[in-house]
């Protein structure tokens, strides 16, 4: 097996005061030298401390039913997955019409309007040179996931984003073992988009998908195809991550495809294209047989790596 540009590098990219004591008298009796308090009326006081009570009963209330509809719309919006709240971008989100058999085409574009603009382009500098992957923003704060093997050995990196913005990005945390990497950018003024993480256990073998990413280089290539296979177990080779479950498409998969998006026709990311199979008579990339980390493992282990920086349940 071959990562996506395995055939340029070995698992890297394609190339972070007191008073005297009053004397004592009859009730409301004044004495010279002493500020008086006029007689109080006990029921005018305890009226008074009742109303009291109940505006801030009120006060609390609202405080109280203010959270709850923040708590509420913020919940609508951010994924909560292990243990903590990837959150929601300020870019703005396309509508995706359903799917009738007779739109596929406006479906298609209504897909990509909402997802491309959270792929972005990892630029990386090694001792070995330059090296080119993909990323997909999953955090509005700015945090990206990518390959591993895409910022292996990184000595700098940024990130271009979907309209051309060229951003320094820094290394959060990887887990080599399942070939992903968490990377940051500080957001821009205008805000990012993030895509929404789907939920790969409900794929099925035929359903259409598109790969979104930076093959060669060549920035926002899309490529369309279906779930050829699931539950797949590949190898990247010698000292490279095995991965479990893995999404097999024929959706084109090649050098710098590596850490973007495989999506589904509602606009939600189900993979990130990792490698393709090798043609052993040929020993080069075989065509059509792509594979992706599945979307629900990159739901367990993004989150603890925004997190900790380490994978630390790997269940």
């Amino acid at each position: 097996m071959l990562d996506t540009y395995e055939d340029t590098q070995s698992r890297g990219a394609y190339q972070v005061p007191t008073q005297p004591a009053m004397p004592i008298t009859a009730p409301h009796q004044a004495v010279p030298g002493y500020l008086q308090t006029p007689p109080t009326n006990p029921r005018r006081s305890n009226g008074m401390r009742t109303g009291a009570i109940v505006a801030l009963s009120l006060v609390l209330l609202l405080v109280l039913g203010v959270g709850l509809f923040a708590g509420w719309q913020f919940g609508r919006t951010s994924t909560t997955t292990g243990g903590s709240t990837l959150q929601p971008g300020t870019g703005s989100q396309s509508t995706i019409p359903s799917q009738t058999g007779n739109n596929d085409q406006a479906v298609r574009e209504a897909v990509l309007a909402k997802v491309r603009p959270a792929v972005v382009e990892v630029n990386v500098t090694t001792q070995q040179g330059g090296a080119i992957g993909s990323g997909v923003i999953l955090d509005g704060r700015g945090y990206i996931v990518t390959n591993n093997h895409v910022v292996d050995g990184a000595q700098s990196m940024t990130v271009t984003l979907y309209d051309g913005t060229n951003l320094q990005a820094q290394l959060v945390g990887t887990d080599p073992a399942d070939d992903l990497a968490v990377i940051k950018i500080t957001p821009p003024s205008n805000g990012l988009t993030v895509v929404q993480l789907g939920d790969s256990s409900k794929l099925t073998v035929g359903q259409d998908v598109m790969a979104i990413g930076n093959p060669l280089g060549i920035t926002q290539t899309v490529t369309n195809g279906i779930v050829s296979a699931l539950g797949r177990s590949v190898s990247e080779g010698q000292g490279g991550a095995t991965i479990s479950n893995a999404i097999q498409t024929d959706a084109a998969i090649n050098p710098g495809n590596s850490g973007g998006a495989l999506v589904d026709m509602q606009g939600h990311l189900v993979g990130i294209p990792t490698l393709t199979a090798i043609d052993p008579e040929f020993n080069t990339p075989a065509s059509g047989v792509g594979f992706a980390i599945p979307s629900n493992r990159v739901a367990t282990i993004v989150p603890q790596i925004i997190s900790t920086g380490s994978v630390t349940q790997n269940g």
